[in-house]
């Protein structure tokens, strides 16, 4: 070997040794900084002409393992979505009340019969009565209190989507741009592991907000794309949209640098998946359970109300909107009910006897009479001649009584979609609803639908998680019945037969179920749909999609009438037994009031909302299951990020156990690489001491 050579080998291995000693040092004076990941210096065996010639450095590499980030960031995912989720189920249970406190919002409706229970006891007690109504008042105060602020959840749900997909654009354009710079380090050999540290704490955040897939590109730094491999960061960053109407699920969209299509992509985990699945799954189960059990409730205190009289009996009966015709709204009725027509002292003066599965009206017990749904009207107008009559509008049937006379409503054995004669047109409701709340309508595949053909109702298909697949236009077919309806609304080329299918229940409750594989979910897009001059539309009247449901807590009020007259309150029976002349209506009557108070051990079809499916049970029952069903959730939800939080942790661990600076090691390396440097320099020292000996020589 040459001085020369030796010269350059030594040179080599002292530039190699002092490389090595900066690595060294970094990770030193680096130990406790935060995504700091420990490098070393590739050496190379330096060959020259087939002998060697020292050491080259070919780079220098950060220490890691692909597994162990990969594990880090699907477990940094899970953690994230169910963090988001168990934190906003904490604040939705927290709503309710504590269950141990005397506010808590399923104790108001035991107030509430307890109050009338009390008010049995005193019938004559203004202040019984209006303490009865104030209960109901404050349970329904309640309920619209806790639908409004956890529909208010959703919308600050939305909010926060909405900036963590502003979030992710950003770090995907930063993933982006430090590619280049990466790349741009590893042509000239520079020291790129600055760069990559930065964009490994990039990757970190964006695993939180979404779960992705990162692969090592040839020139350094990573491509990014979503888990069905759109490449959303590389050598440009892919723009994502959130996607979202009042009416729909949302969902995320990415645009790929230098394309102008929007892909939907898929989120299985992530901050943004967690905050997605509250806003279109939980939250909504929430408040649709809600809205059913104050439904019900509310139902359950009107079918007491209406089976009960009022002293002194009121000169008018006002209906609810049934959103139906009369013809539709009068058939399907089974059992029967009778009308009493009593002057203000209680005593009879005739009665209506109505016998519906016969399809007969009988006055003060005399020969029966034919109708039917179409000649109800006029019918029980000719019954009541000369002391009352009947009128329908506007979907709601009002009864009146003539000359100062009152009327009481006994219904018997009276059904129809489980509610009494008085009780579906909401004659005697101590509770009032805006809009529609009861989706059981008691149509029939053979009734008339009733919706004017032409009009449109517009259905979006989705994905369990919100990705839309199909958006269904619906025109309201010519066909007059509903069975014409559901054919059309179920027709696998223009309807949504591919994907589900609608039914109609035999209380007229119409659901929609998907099919597998898809499974897919039903959302309404627009409805311009009208059953009949200014009715309801078809999402309204059947409760289809959620801005029918959403608010549906929040539609009840104790009667106006009632609240400003708690003499009106019906708290007795009438004797419909009773003679022409006799008394069948008495003041000081608590039987309705009993009745009121018992309704809620009655047990009534629920049907499948939130957690819970189609279920016949009591009002009280139901409210244990409801509030178990709100706390188990909220539960669910904080022992999965406990979980997940256990798994990020140990992954987390093991990667620091890979990628983080271990003092002694280091400390190990720095003596090594120090003898290296002296080594070296010692062979740069002899090759110039045998250099000046030789000159001497000469």
């Amino acid at each position: 070997m040459s001085l020369g050579v030796a010269l350059k080998t030594a040179t080599t291995g002292l530039q190699a040794a002092q490389a090595s000693l900066r690595a060294v040092s970094d990770n030193i004076a680096n130990v406790n900084t935060p995504g700091y990941v420990r490098k070393a210096v590739n050496q190379e065996q330096q060959v020259v002409d087939g002998a060697g010639a020292g050491v080259k450095i070919s780079g220098i590499r950060r220490i890691t393992d692909q597994y162990l980030q990969v594990a880090s960031l699907n477990a940094q995912s899970d953690t994230k979505r169910w963090s988001a989720v168990s934190q906003y189920l904490d604040n939705a249970q927290s709503l309710f009340g504590d269950p141990s406190a005397d506010g808590f919002f399923f104790n108001r409706l035991d107030k509430v019969f307890g109050a009338f229970a009390t008010l049995a006891d005193d019938p004559s007690s203004t202040l019984l009565r209006s303490q009865a109504l104030s209960n109901i008042e404050d349970f329904l105060s309640e309920a619209d209190r806790i639908n409004g602020q956890i529909v208010s959840l959703g919308a600050t749900v939305e909010t926060q989507i909405g900036a963590g997909v502003e979030r992710a654009n950003s770090l995907l354009d930063e993933i982006s741009r430090l590619n280049l710079e990466i790349k741009r380090a590893s042509l000239v050999g520079a020291d790129a592991s600055g760069s990559e540290n930065i964009q490994s704490q990039l990757l970190d955040e964006l695993s939180g907000l979404m779960n992705v897939r990162t692969a090592q590109r040839p020139g350094g730094g990573v491509d990014v794309r979503t888990i069905e491999g759109v490449l959303i960061a590389g050598d440009g960053a892919a723009k994502l949209t959130y996607n979202v109407t009042a009416t729909t699920p949302g969902y995320i969209t990415a645009q790929p640098a230098g394309s102008s299509n929007q892909q939907p992509i898929q989120l299985s985990s992530g901050q943004l998946r967690g905050l997605m699945d509250l806003r279109d799954i939980e939250l909504p189960k929430i408040y649709d359970q809600l809205g059913e059990f104050t439904s019900r409730a509310a139902d359950q205190l009107n079918a007491a109300h209406n089976a009960s009289a009022a002293f002194p009996p009121p000169t008018t009966l006002v209906g609810r909107d049934t959103g139906l015709d009369l013809t539709s709204a009068a058939s399907g009725f089974t059992g029967t009910s009778t009308i009493a027509v009593v002057n203000a002292a209680g005593v009879m003066q005739r009665t209506v006897a109505i016998n519906f599965t016969a399809g007969t009206l009988s006055v003060n017990g005399g020969a029966a009479t034919a109708f039917t749904p179409a000649t109800f009207q006029a019918d029980l107008n000719t019954a009541l001649a000369g002391v009352g009559s009947a009128s329908f509008a506007g979907g709601a049937l009002t009864l009146s009584a003539a000359g100062g006379l009152g009327l009481a409503i006994d219904e018997g054995t009276s059904q129809k979609a489980g509610r009494g004669f008085s009780h579906f047109f909401g004659l005697n409701d101590v509770v009032k609803a805006t809009g529609f709340t009861n989706y059981a309508t008691g149509l029939q595949t053979t009734s008339a639908h009733g919706f004017t053909p032409g009009g449109q109702i517009t259905l979006r298909l989705s994905t369990p998680d919100g990705r839309p697949e199909r958006d269904v236009p619906i025109t309201v077919p010519a066909g007059p019945l509903m069975s014409d309806l559901l054919n059309t609304l179920n027709n696998n080329a223009t309807g949504v037969g591919l994907y589900g299918a609608f039914s109609l229940d035999t209380n007229g409750v119409l659901t929609f179920a998907g099919s597998p594989p898809s499974n897919a979910e039903l959302s309404i897009l627009t409805d311009n749909t009208q059953r009949g001059v200014g009715g309801p539309s078809i999402s309204q009247l059947f409760g289809l999609g959620t801005q029918a449901r959403s608010t549906r807590a929040g539609r009840f009020d104790v009667a106006p009438s009632l609240l400003s007259d708690p003499t009106k309150l019906s708290v007795g029976k009438v004797d419909v037994t009773a003679a022409l002349g006799v008394v069948a209506v008495r003041p000081g009557d608590g039987r309705g009031a009993l009745g009121v108070a018992g309704s809620g051990n009655i047990p009534v079809l629920f049907q499948a909302a939130g957690a819970l499916g189609q279920v016949t049970m009591t009002v009280s029952r139901y409210a244990s299951e409801f509030g178990g069903a709100v706390g188990r959730g909220a539960a669910a939800a904080e022992t999965r990020q406990a979980s997940a939080e256990a798994v990020a942790i140990e992954a987390t661990n093991r990667r620091q156990s890979v990628e983080g600076v271990n003092l002694d090691e280091e400390l190990v390396n720095l003596t090594t690489y120090q003898q290296a440097f002296s080594a070296s320099a010692r062979m740069i020292q002899a090759a110039s001491e045998l250099f000046d000996t030789l000159l001497s020589i000469v």
